[in-house]
Formats: C-alpha cells, sequence, structure tokens
C-alpha cells in the first residue's frame, strides 16, 4: 500500500539570478586573466582559476536549474532533480582542487616570490571584487532554496573573499616592497576555499550514498510509526534524500491479522503517512508503506532493517 505523489516537483526558479551571475563572471575572468598575464600575480593567478572554475561552476548550475525544471517521465520517475546534486558536486570538487594548488603554490612562492607590479594589480582585483559582490546581490536572495544554489554562492563568496586578498597584497606591496605579500595571500585563498568545498562535497557525496537526510533520525522514526494503532512491527526502514527538500521513506508495516478483514488497513496508512509529514524536523511527503500481516516475514527472502 502507498499514496502516490507528482515528482515533478522543480522547486523554486533561479535561473534568472544563475544567468546574471554567469554573465558577470565571465565578463571578469577574461579581465582578470589579461591582468594575470601582465602582473604575473600568484594571487591574481590564483583569483583567476578561481574564476574560471567559478564560470564553469556557475554554468553547470545553470544547466542543473534547467534539467531540474523538466517533469517525471515513466522512464526517470524523479525527473532530473539529482542534477543539483551532481552539479554541486562537480564545482565542489573542482573547487577543492583549486584550493590545495593554491597552498602548495603559496608555499614555493613565499621562498621565491617574483616581482609583481601593485598598481595593475590593484585594478584588476577591483574589477574583480565590483563583479563579485554584485553577483553576490543577486544569488543571496536563493543560495538557502538548496545544493546547486549554495554552490554557486560559495564559489562567487571565495572569489570575493579572493578579489580583497588581491588589493590587499597590492596595497602592501605598494608601501612596503615587500613582494611576499602575494603569496600570503593566495595561501589565504587556500585556507578560505578548502575546508568549504570539503564540506558541500562530503554533503553531497553523502545524498549520491542515499545516506539518511541530516534532521532524520530513523530510530526516532521507527519508535513513532510502532505508536500508530494496530502496528506491531517496522522493518525494512530506509531513507535518502533525491535532491534539496525531497526526503523519501520507505518500510515495511506489519499490523494486526484482523485489519486486512476490518478496513483498518487504509487508515492506518494515513495515520503513517501523517505522522511522517508532521511529527519529525524534517517534513517526509514522500513515503511508501508495505503492509503486512505477521505471517508475511516467512515469506520474505532479504534480511530486515
Amino acid at each position: 500500500m502507498s499514496h502516490g505523489h507528482d515528482h515533478a516537483h522543480g522547486g523554486t526558479d533561479h535561473r534568472g539570478r544563475l544567468a546574471v551571475a554567469f554573465g558577470l563572471t565571465a565578463t571578469v575572468l577574461v579581465a582578470q586573466a589579461v591582468g594575470a598575464y601582465l602582473t604575473g600575480s600568484l594571487a591574481l593567478l590564483v583569483d583567476t582559476a578561481h574564476m574560471l572554475t567559478d564560470t564553469a561552476g556557475l554554468l553547470m548550475a545553470l544547466v542543473a536549474a534547467q534539467l531540474t525544471r523538466r517533469p517525471a517521465t515513466a522512464r526517470r520517475t524523479w525527473g532530473y532533480r539529482r542534477a543539483e546534486v551532481l552539479a554541486a558536486l562537480a564545482q565542489s570538487a573542482v573547487l577543492l582542487a583549486v584550493g590545495v594548488y593554491v597552498l602548495v603554490e603559496g608555499v614555493r612562492r613565499l621562498t621565491a616570490p617574483p616581482e609583481v607590479p601593485s598598481t595593475e594589480l590593484v585594478v584588476f582585483g577591483v574589477i574583480g571584487l565590483v563583479a563579485n559582490v554584485v553577483s553576490l546581490t543577486v544569488l543571496a536572495g536563493g543560495r538557502s532554496s538548496g545544493f546547486n544554489m549554495r554552490a554557486a554562492f560559495l564559489e562567487v563568496l571565495n572569489d570575493a573573499l579572493g578579489s580583497v586578498g588581491v588589493i590587499v597584497a597590492a596595497i602592501v606591496i605598494a608601501t612596503t616592497g615587500w613582494q611576499q605579500a602575494d603569496a600570503v595571500a593566495g595561501l589565504l585563498i587556500g585556507v578560505l576555499i578548502v575546508p568549504r568545498a570539503a564540506r558541500l562535497l562530503r554533503e553531497t557525496a553523502s545524498v549520491l550514498l542515499e545516506s539518511t537526510p541530516p534532521g532524520l533520525d530513523l530510530d526516532d522514526v521507527r519508535a513513532h510509526l510502532l505508536e500508530v494503532d494496530h502496528v506491531l512491527d517496522v522493518h525494512d526502514l530506509h531513507a535518502s534524500l533525491v535532491a534539496t527538500g525531497l526526503p523519501v521513506v520507505t518500510a515495511h508495516v506489519v499490523v494486526d491479522d484482523s485489519c486486512f478483514g476490518d478496513g483498518h488497513g487504509p487508515r492506518i496508512l494515513d495515520q503513517l503517512q501523517e505522522c511522517l509529514a508532521t511529527h519529525f524536523e524534517v517534513s517526509v511527503a514522500h513515503s511508501t508503506f508495505q503492509i503486512e500481516p505477521a505471517s508475511h516475514r516467512t515469506h520474505e527472502f532479504l534480511g530486515h532493517a
């Protein structure tokens, strides 16, 4: 027994926000690439590489946002809702790789810093910062709506911090002549990038591994389901997250044999689904229950959880 639901929920449409952020980031990418070539700055080179990953990441986020609007089909029963998770996973993996490179290259340049022209560095740093602030403003309203938007916002935020680092390094070089400031700025950018990217990578990988959604305790779920009248046992209880805001739960529920003759079955099903939808921090609107008599357990071939 189960209740059917429409699985083609696209969520809030953030394609416009992503398109604006992508356009700004792609434009600044070209400007910063020219600046990195002219100045030879590690901080600006790193910021440019970061901007390149941001541009690619925002493009992936935009494509994913488009895919999630597509309806479910008989072949893809959840539509393309997982596209946002895959896009966020790819963005975080690339971001993590960039962060590690920054740390390695920054340490190397501390001992052998190249000459970096501070004036040009300030100009390109300001250009990047202004564009990133505009992009952050555009993305801010949707940053908590899902993995996809969170990854996009995180990338642009890190880029903005990188631009600040470039500007500060340029000022220090101009006022003190200490060329290592460029390497230090690059290292600070790397320190900011790595933990955030690693956290997002872990969370998106957890979704793909179909781990229990955060905020949902299966022991607590089982205990609540057992409180429903006529429920004798709950086994094969599983929970996963298809995409942001879309947790699903399945379970086998053993009830009194008499429920199959006195009409209690449908009422029990309603109570079970209401329990999942209202009693927990994470509201589970998509649940599937197999309601069975106690004697059915001897006919199942898999172990129970």
